[in-house]
């Protein structure tokens, strides 16, 4: 299993939960961004470090997918083609994205963008608290877990 983390907007709590879950459990994260990511010296953690543009850095993590991958973003769409590839994605807030989820949750982000062209100020989601934090670690450790007994 890879993490491949969509890090241009990860935020910077899920990243240390990242790195931290990485150490523990020996998996290797991958975050892949437009600019140059700090991250704290492993073997198991790496950024690349893609070009400028729409979706660049989207279409490099779904074409290296492999089985049992996971996906950290907040990018729908991304989720969706992680999902139609057979992985999982998740976001930093711990919602698990689902083949039984992702037609809705796209359908609501093309309502909002469609909000959004028309002049709406629909305003974003709120910034990161403890509580979120908290949901996303146990997610990903239910996730790492899960992975680990089926390799075993």
């Amino acid at each position: 299993m890879i993490i491949w983390v969509d890090a241009d907007a990860c935020p910077a709590g899920a990243k240390e939960i990242l790195f931290r879950a990485a150490e523990r459990t020996k998996t290797e994260v991958t975050l892949v961004a437009n600019r140059p990511i700090r991250t704290p010296p492993s073997k198991l953690i790496s950024t690349l470090v893609v070009p400028s543009g729409d979706d660049v850095a989207d279409h490099y993590i779904v074409e290296r997918l492999e089985q049992h991958d996971l996906v950290i973003t907040s990018d729908i769409p991304l989720a969706a083609e992680v999902i139609e590839k057979g992985c999982q994605a998740l976001n930093p807030r711990g919602q698990l994205y689902t083949k039984e989820n992702i037609a809705d949750r796209l359908s609501m982000r093309d309502f909002m963008d469609n909000l959004r062209a028309n002049g709406m100020d629909t305003g974003g989601p709120p910034p990161l608290n403890k509580k979120d934090l908290q949901t996303f670690a146990n997610a990903l450790d239910r996730i790492l877990t899960r992975y680990n007994k089926i390799t075993q």
